[in-house]
């Protein structure tokens, strides 16, 4: 029910005028959070004092203070429509690839794209995945079509099974998603494996690989299937500025595909229109900021040792990573009660994922955080047991 008013702009103008001239609305000397939430009890940006969020796989230690400057340098331009900077990012990362600013689309992070390349593919027919990955953008993509997610077998290793998911093409496929390294598992695939099956299978139909967490890799560059594209090959690969370069709250991602293909994912409302000055400008001067990247996965890579090590510690395992998160298998424990267990301890992490029960993913934070998930892990198992 829509409720209807008699409170014209008018008068909406004259009592906000009136307000403003008694000093009824004024925040001398506070911050936007303050003057947004008055009592300060609840930040505005970020997790509460003293919670561990380690649940969204965000790199915390981002942004870096290079992007941090140009973010507050592009705040004064936000009059201006974000087109001519973007055409800027989409320049850079082309040239790093030996490809033409065509062969780019941006989106606000990769979500966009990729629900809009979901949705381009649900025009023909399904997509393929594995039995575990991160299908949020694929089912959003599909909801309103006749066609779904077509999943593979479940594997005893949470691996991706390369050979079940070529066998498993057909007419009804429009296209092949995987996402490397995987999420939620954190696995990755063969590089030499995975470009067999790109070439073999793009022949018959597109795959798309989601790259979101390749930066996090030990060897990006290898892990990569971009050069595919350049080749020719009916490949598309997704990344963001998300993770590694920890712009999560800023939303820039992007698609590298053959720019035919570009120009019909375009078709269903990607493009500039989701992205700000300040993204873009963080995106920019992030993209060749080698250092704080090195920085990052430094951090990262010591706080994957230190939980690997308190879960042996523990009696339990994880699958190897090369992400900024973990898989624990927690045996017979359901991981969403380990969830609860530990948001009582101030720690958040991740629960089940579709009928995975057993198996708990936590992201890589800031040291302290992690301490805290170690200190907290037995006392949750031990009461859950």
């Amino acid at each position: 029910m829509t409720t209807k008013t008699n409170l014209s702009r008018r008068t909406f103008l004259s009592a906000s005028g009136a307000a403003l001239s008694a000093g009824a609305v004024s925040f001398p000397n506070l911050s936007i959070a303050q003057a947004v939430t008055p009592a300060a009890t609840t930040p505005l940006y970020g997790p509460p004092p003293g919670v561990a969020k380690l649940n969204a796989n965000e790199n915390p230690y981002g942004p870096s203070p290079k992007a941090i400057a140009a973010m507050t340098e592009a705040i004064s331009q936000g009059a201006y429509y974000v087109n001519a900077t973007a055409e800027t990012l989409k320049a850079l990362i082309a040239e790093r690839h030996g490809l033409t600013k065509e062969h780019i689309i941006l989106s606000s992070g990769s979500s966009g794209v990729l629900t809009s390349l979901a949705m381009m593919a649900a025009q023909k027919g399904s997509i393929l995945g594995s039995d575990l990955f991160w299908d949020t953008t694929s089912r959003m993509g599909t909801r309103n079509s006749q066609h779904g997610i077509t999943r593979t077998a479940k594997t005893e290793d949470l691996s991706v099974d390369l050979d079940a998911m070529h066998v498993a093409v057909d007419g009804s496929i429009a296209m092949v998603q995987i996402c490397n390294p995987n999420n939620p598992t954190g696995s990755i695939v063969d590089p030499k494996e995975l470009r067999a099956f790109c070439k073999k299978v793009s022949q018959s139909t597109m795959v798309l690989v989601d790259e979101a967490y390749n930066e996090v890799t030990d060897e990006p560059e290898t892990n990569s299937m971009v050069p595919l594209i350049k080749a020719g090959y009916n490949v598309v690969v997704a990344r963001t500025f998300s993770k590694i370069y920890g712009l999560a709250g800023m939303r820039v991602g992007y698609l590298i595909a053959a720019p035919d293909t570009v120009e019909r994912i375009s078709a269903y409302g990607t493009g500039s229109y989701g992205l700000n000055q300040a993204g873009i400008a963080a995106a920019i001067a992030s993209y060749n900021d080698t250092s704080f990247i090195a920085y990052s996965k430094s951090k990262i890579m010591e706080a994957r040792e230190m939980i690997a090590e308190a879960v042996a510690v523990n009696g339990l395992s994880a699958l190897p990573s090369q992400t900024s998160f973990m898989f624990v298998n927690l045996g017979d424990i359901s991981a969403e009660d380990f969830r609860l267990g530990m948001a009582k301890q101030n720690v958040l992490i991740r629960g089940i994922y579709q009928d995975y029960t057993h198996w708990s993913r936590v992201s890589m934070g800031k040291i302290p955080d992690v301490e805290k998930y170690i200190a907290a892990m037995p006392k949750v198992l031990d009461s859950l047991t």
